[in-house]
């Protein structure tokens, strides 16, 4: 199967390998199925197949050429799991249900792709001979930046550098981030925000100069976030799996149409729940979930996306974002790929700050997704209401997922079953699950993880564990401005 960039109105067809190999498109561009799969399939199978085979199932749709694709699965989805359905859906609480996607290593919805990629980018390398040293560079609003850590730590062949936010993440994320130990990572504090270290990093990928330069040595960028085709497709699998997992429990009927809310922030999410749509799964509305940072609800409300707004730096900090990159997959899709529009609706946001997207695009856009938003108390009052209901943590991100669900169902009546994905454990951001449900004072970090495990029946997770035994690394701190001098000082040794 081809891959093309988003922006490139010639459509230049690269391999799927190259395509997860290079991350991000030459032109700025994100790189998309030039034809995308069209598959025939049952239904009825994935009530019982192990979430290995539904995760080759995917890939295979989108990587046919990829070799080996079996093992890599396995070794992406294996004891590294706390769960063996990897990604197991809840019973009904308070209403929803809840796609527990916080099973993996470091607690959050990442490692399901996180993973994944590194095998893929294993198999990619050799099926095109590439030999050059992979440089894995990122920024991340919190979890991405842990999850690539531990996918790629000490795989043979690459490098990763991750960018955060100084100021931006959670205690216990910093100390997952900085707990990761490998010779090849390398942890970067940023004093800016996200969308500053995100915009950077991708003015990075597009630095011809540095590309030269890095190839003299034999190295190359790729890319981790979900900009990533790579890290997007394994997505989708869990939505198969949801569904499922509903099946098999005999909520629903073969064909009936459910309901997905997305806490959605760089928009990778959603995207492979529209991508799971767009293969035939029975998915009605999609529900983009914003917290404060809500640039999406006015976007899928107006059809004009504006970043010239104040930007919030709130209690679900992994969703304090402004600039939603995946959005550019779903425009070019929505535009029936128009990638002169899709290039000139780019360069506007950059240049401007908003771009208004034709109305035909917006209407079409309004009849698969629906948006909504939290402020920070609304999404600690859902918290506080989950678990009074039914002694059920969820986390402040999940929380504007379950809240904005809610929200959606009272307005508009409809009653489909509906699956929140549950995005991170509530032991990622335990003084803010704390603050919701207990009235006691509440500590932070660790302490306040064996606060909260006071509430929870369960024993606590290795990956939670995991988090008291951790030796901090070093790292560095820099402006944004600062951030390829930072890149060439790690690279040149």
């Amino acid at each position: 199967m081809n891959y093309r960039s988003t922006r490139d109105p010639q459509a230049q067809p690269v391999t799927s390998a190259a395509a997860i190999i290079k991350g991000l498109a030459p032109d700025g561009g994100l790189f998309v199925p030039s034809t995308f799969p069209q598959p025939s399939y049952d239904l009825a199978p994935f009530t019982t197949q192990p979430y290995q085979a539904i995760a080759q199932q995917v890939l295979t749709w989108f990587f046919p050429d990829l070799a080996a694709l079996p093992g890599a699965v396995q070794r992406a989805y294996g004891a590294q799991w706390d769960d063996q359905q990897i990604t197991p859906l809840s019973a009904r609480h308070g209403g929803n249900y809840y796609l527990e996607l916080f099973h993996g290593p470091t607690l959050a919805f990442k490692d399901v792709a996180l993973q994944a990629l590194p095998q893929l980018l294993q198999l990619a390398k050799v099926q095109t001979g590439e030999d050059s040293e992979t440089i894995i560079l990122t920024a991340t609003s919190g979890d991405t930046g842990t999850a690539a850590l531990r996918g790629f730590q000490n795989v043979a062949g690459t490098q990763v550098i991750v960018f955060y936010p100084r100021d931006g993440i959670s205690p216990v994320q910093k100390a997952q981030m900085l707990g990761q130990a490998g010779a090849n990572l390398h942890v970067v504090a940023v004093t800016g925000n996200f969308d500053q270290a995100q915009t950077t990093v991708k003015q990075l990928f597009s630095d011809h100069a540095l590309a030269h330069e890095l190839a003299a040595r034999q190295q190359q960028f790729s890319s981790a976030n979900s900009m990533n085709v790579g890290r997007l497709i394994p997505q989708i699998a869990y939505y198969f799996a949801a569904y499922g997992q509903l099946l098999q429990r005999q909520e629903i009927q073969s064909g009936d149409l459910v309901n997905f809310a997305v806490p959605t922030g760089n928009f990778g999410d959603i995207l492979a729940g529209y991508y799971a749509k767009k293969l035939g799964l029975p998915v009605g509305k999609l529900i983009c979930a914003s917290n404060a940072n809500n640039v999406l609800t006015d976007f899928f409300a107006t059809g004009t996306y504006d970043k010239r707004r104040e930007f919030y730096v709130t209690n679900s900090p992994s969703m304090d974002i402004l600039v939603s990159s995946n959005l550019e997959r779903l425009l070019f899709d929505v535009s029936d790929h128009d990638a002169d529009l899709v290039a000139q609706l780019m360069n506007q946001l950059q240049t401007t700050g908003h771009y208004t997207v034709p109305a035909e695009v917006h209407q079409r856009l309004t009849t698969t997704f629906a948006a909504g938003y939290a402020t920070p108390m609304q999404l600690q009052a859902e918290i506080k209401r989950v678990f009074d209901a039914d002694n059920y943590l969820i986390d402040p991100h999940t929380a504007v997922g379950s809240f904005v669900a809610r929200q959606y169902q009272q307005v508009t009546g409809d009653q489909r079953p509906c699956v929140v994905l549950a995005t991170a454990s509530p032991y990622k951001f335990p003084e803010t699950v704390l603050d919701a449900i207990s009235p006691a004072p509440v500590s932070s970090g660790l302490t306040a993880i064996k606060q909260l495990a006071e509430f929870d029946a369960a024993p606590l997770t290795a990956g939670v564990q995991e988090l008291f035994t951790n030796q901090p690394q070093s790292q560095a701190e820099v402006a944004p401005a600062d951030m390829k001098a930072i890149v060439q000082q790690i690279l040149q040794g």
